[in-house]
């Protein structure tokens, strides 16, 4: 097959590329820059902005197209995620229906989901009116809105959508640290020696799936004749003890709503990244069953979610990226 695939340089991006291309896929990579490692192969590289340049020509003879782009970065200028993310997703589908590509496999996300604070594993019938007012909740409960009225619009093309949960791996590392925590959190403050004690936000527990794993995912929804929402994460789940033994350190109980006001304040005075609208979706997620995955997309997960977590941490600590270009270069926040 020939599959493109756009956002190929990210954390899930350079995951689906290997995994394509292990799979004798015929991969083109497209990304705002491309990536330092060396060309050739089965892979072949092509710079494009999905917010603003022309697409379709770079989809000509794709049997499927896989839509990971989405920036996260800079929370305090919404309008740029928003036409990178919302704006990009449409114009990627538009440029779906005009090379003919018969399907499309998009990066939807946990977030998506409408707030569910019961322990009750959801599926994928569940609301996806977004977790919180956060801009990336929002951005992905919008493409959930775009993608609706694509399938109507083009029965003829199979639209697929996964919603992972959070993804980690080891080489991701230090761009998830920079992307997430800013300047201030140094890789040596990963180091369980400087961790005395964890604070931990009351009820916090989440779902994760490594980068590897979900790739496979991905490369399953191309090539099988599937479509629709498919859940995907490992099966336990990360909560204040798994955390504790992940770091090596003794877990403190701390009330959220300090912890959302320490971080909004953080964040309005640019000193982390991550706004407390975001903390407000962590805390407001569903567990999600993975179970159509499994069953028609026979896909089951290599690693815990606690090992994903320890080897992101691992990365972060040692400094870990890839040939990858930066996601975010200018360190906007």
């Amino acid at each position: 097959m020939r599959t493109a695939v756009i956002g190929a340089t990210g954390n899930v991006g350079s995951a689906v590329v290997r995994e394509l291309a292990a799979r004798g896929h015929d991969v083109v990579g497209i990304a705002r820059r491309r990536p330092d490692v060396p060309a050739g192969g089965s892979v072949t590289w092509r710079d494009a902005d999905v917010s603003r340049d022309d697409l379709a020509p770079l989809l000509d003879g794709a049997d499927a197209v896989v839509h990971l782009a989405w920036m996260f970065q800079p929370t305090h200028r919404p309008e740029i995620t928003w036409s990178a993310n919302a704006v990009g997703t449409r114009r990627v589908l538009e440029a779906v229906a005009r090379a003919g590509v018969g399907r499309v496999v998009v990066a939807s996300s946990i977030a998506a989901y409408s707030p569910y604070r019961g322990d009750e594993l959801v599926d994928e019938r569940w609301r996806t009116d977004g977790a919180s007012a956060a801009a990336y909740a929002r951005e992905k409960a919008y493409t959930e809105r775009v993608l609706d009225a694509f399938e109507e619009a083009r029965p003829d093309t199979a639209v697929v959508r996964l919603r992972p949960a959070f993804v980690f791996q080891r080489s991701a590392g230090s761009e998830q640290r920079r992307i997430f925590a800013g300047p201030l959190v140094r890789p040596w403050l990963l180091d369980s020696r400087w961790i005395p004690a964890l604070p931990v936000p009351r009820g916090l527990r989440l779902q994760a799936v490594h980068s590897g794993d979900l790739a496979q995912a991905y490369a399953e929804a191309v090539e099988r004749p599937v479509r629709g929402a498919f859940n995907i994460a490992a099966d336990d789940v990360v909560d204040r003890d798994v955390l504790g033994r992940i770091l090596d350190a003794r877990t403190v109980d701390v009330p959220p709503r300090s912890v959302r006001a320490v971080l909004d304040a953080a964040w309005r005075a640019r000193l982390v990244r991550a706004p407390g609208d975001l903390f407000d979706a962590l805390m407001s997620l569903p567990l999600m069953s993975s179970e159509r995955a499994l069953r028609e997309l026979d896909w089951q997960p290599r690693h815990s979610a606690a090992q994903a977590v320890t080897e992101m941490l691992e990365g972060a600590r040692a400094g870990h990226g890839t040939g990858m270009p930066p996601l975010h270069p200018d360190g906007t926040l």
